[in-house]
């Protein structure tokens, strides 16, 4: 009763978690790209796109994808084969489990009318299920603090799902054991099964039960005579065969039980094994329970996943559909760590030791975002630099055993972060390529607000945009702060303004009116240095349209090292606006 009623419970929660879970892929927004979609629309659109596809030749691309991805697990045979035979083990074996023997009474007991859980073939194919998931937590454990793979990083949850799973499979095993010699239980399956009223037909059940069955008796023991031996297996054959197999078939638990033999009797009267019973299906049907509010939620999500991304693009696809599919994707990461292996930003995080620049890292703190949690100001300072170190190479997508398309992710995240996040100097810096290049997608003054933003936290108290007769006026007066260490040498004091610098720079060439776009020209920020007016230097949007390519420089006939101290500039800049936020 007790088995049943928790099943049932389990199975509910299950499913009302499931619902709440999917129901929260038309909810949730991910980015600029969620906006102005409402759920219902959202949900028409998925329905529209999964009959488009069964009505389509995408139908095939969605077998293939099944077949390769979903069952062969393909991506990650591709990525490492150890991983691959770690995750079928451990997958193949806790989904076998569940569908076997979990739900044993409900599937299994379905399809075959003969079914026990101590008859053969499924004695012996739970010891296996349960064998292949021991097997592969013990490669992870060896992948993880043998190998050490490099930049994998672990959080509670990985461990909190390796920790539940061990704890199932171990508490089974050992139950197993403990069932295999309890003398109670046989005493109660004789009483309640058994036809057996003669005393000597009982001993001589019991005798074959302790020499072939592992059973642990305080009243029999070996060595046993021949006669009461062949009594006792005609006694077995006639009661106890039809729903037993020998225990030896079941391996890991027949092996447990011989380590557990000396103390079998102490246990079996100290009622362990009943708690231990309630123990492990307590852990079964939590886990089973909990499979959609933690991580396990994966072994759903992440075929969807897969399933999704292998029909859909950019291009053709509804925007509906893509704001659903990236919220999805979100419960599809597994934290595995392989994009973050393959990440050519990953020098970023060597400098900077900061863990959000590793995709694998930002995927967790997306998921609270997502979710509407707050983050505290330094880590949404950390999760934009990170979003923002994206180099767009699109490796991660590429290598993502899960399928999810990372790139597309990062850009649409990311805006959303630069247009309420805090000011960013990586915006005006080369690595705004990207962002250059999808301007297109966004309104002009969407784009335009948070480079703006950027340029007046960088110029601090003098502000280009509403002053701009400082510019040209040049007013004396000294500064706030010194140029710092950043300013490797003061060839900027050999400037006699011959225009050189400016004359040759592509970027003042590019502009009509370059001054008004650009605050100051390279002749006029070295005339500022010159000057002592390190504040005024350090605020023209000039440093931060330098393109480098040192033109200035080379054709300096003072040898003035034009294009090194505008770098050494933003430095001095990023720096008194870190410092000062």
């Amino acid at each position: 009763m007790f088995f049943r009623i928790s099943l049932y419970v389990s199975l509910i929660v299950f499913i009302f978690g499931l619902i709440f879970k999917v129901s929260q892929w038309f909810i949730r927004p991910v980015g600029i790209s969620a906006e102005g979609f409402t759920s219902w629309g959202r949900f028409c659109a998925f329905v529209r796109g999964v009959i488009g596809v069964f009505f389509s030749a995408r139908l095939f691309t969605l077998v293939k994808a099944f077949i390769l991805d979903v069952i062969l697990q393909w991506r990650i045979l591709k990525e490492d084969w150890l991983r691959w035979v770690m995750h079928m083990l451990i997958y193949c074996g806790f989904m076998l489990l569940v569908l076997m023997h979990a739900l044993g009474e409900i599937i299994t007991a379905s399809v075959f009318s003969y079914y026990y859980s101590t008859l053969n073939p499924f004695f012996f194919l739970r010891d296996l299920f349960g064998l292949m998931v021991i097997l592969g937590i013990g490669i992870a454990v060896f992948r993880r603090y043998i190998l050490k793979i490099p930049r994998f990083r672990s959080n509670k949850m990985d461990l909190y799902g390796v920790l539940l799973i061990a704890l199932i499979i171990i508490s089974g095993i050992v139950l197993e054991g403990m069932k295999i010699t309890s003398y109670s239980d046989f005493t109660r399956m004789v009483e309640d099964y058994s036809f057996l009223e003669e005393e000597e037909d009982l001993t001589a059940l019991e005798s074959v039960w302790v020499k072939e069955f592992g059973l642990v008796s305080p009243n029999v023991s070996g060595p046993f005579d021949r006669d009461t031996v062949e009594r006792g297996m005609e006694n077995h054959e006639m009661n106890c065969m039809g729903c037993h197999s020998s225990p030896k078939w079941a391996f890991t638990g027949y092996v447990s039980a011989k380590i557990i033999g000396p103390v079998a009797l102490f246990l079996d009267v100290a009622g362990v094994p009943g708690v231990l019973y309630y123990i492990h299906i307590l852990a079964c049907f939590i886990g089973l329970a909990l499979i959609p509010f933690t991580k396990m939620f994966h072994i759903i999500s992440t075929p969807i996943s897969l399933l999704a991304n292998s029909v859909m693009d950019k291009e053709t696809s509804l925007p509906e559909n893509i704001a659903t599919r990236q919220v999805m994707e979100l419960d599809a990461c597994v934290h595995c760590g392989t994009c973050s292996r393959f990440c050519s930003a990953i020098m970023g995080y060597e400098a900077k030791d900061n863990p959000y620049i590793l995709p694998s890292e930002k995927m967790v703190l997306l998921k609270d975002l997502s979710k509407g949690k707050k983050l505290g100001k330094e880590v949404l300072r950390a999760v934009q630099e990170g979003v923002y170190l994206c180099t767009n190479c699109d490796r991660c997508t590429v290598v993502c055993p899960a399928g999810i398309n990372l790139k597309d992710l990062w850009m649409n995240v990311r805006e959303g972060i630069i247009q309420e996040g805090e000011p960013e100097p990586l915006m005006l810096s080369p690595l705004s390529l990207a962002r250059g290049l999808n301007r297109e997608a966004l309104p002009a003054d969407e784009y335009l607000l948070p480079l703006d933003r950027a340029r007046k936290a960088l110029a601090g108290s003098f502000d280009l945009l509403n002053e701009p007769e400082k510019i040209i006026s040049l007013p004396d007066g000294g500064s706030d702060y010194s140029p710092g260490p950043e300013i490797v040498d003061n060839t900027y004091s050999y400037c006699f303004e011959c225009r050189n610098c400016t004359n040759v720079c592509p970027v003042v060439d590019n502009y009509e009116n370059p001054q008004e776009v650009l605050g100051l020209l390279p002749h006029q920020i070295m005339r500022c240095l010159g000057l002592g007016l390190y504040q005024m230097a350090s605020g023209p949007n000039m440093l931060w349209e330098c393109v480098t390519c040192y033109q200035c420089q080379e054709h300096c006939p003072q040898q003035v090292k034009v294009a090194d101290i505008l770098y050494d500039l933003k430095n001095t800049a990023v720096r008194n606006m870190m410092d000062n936020s």
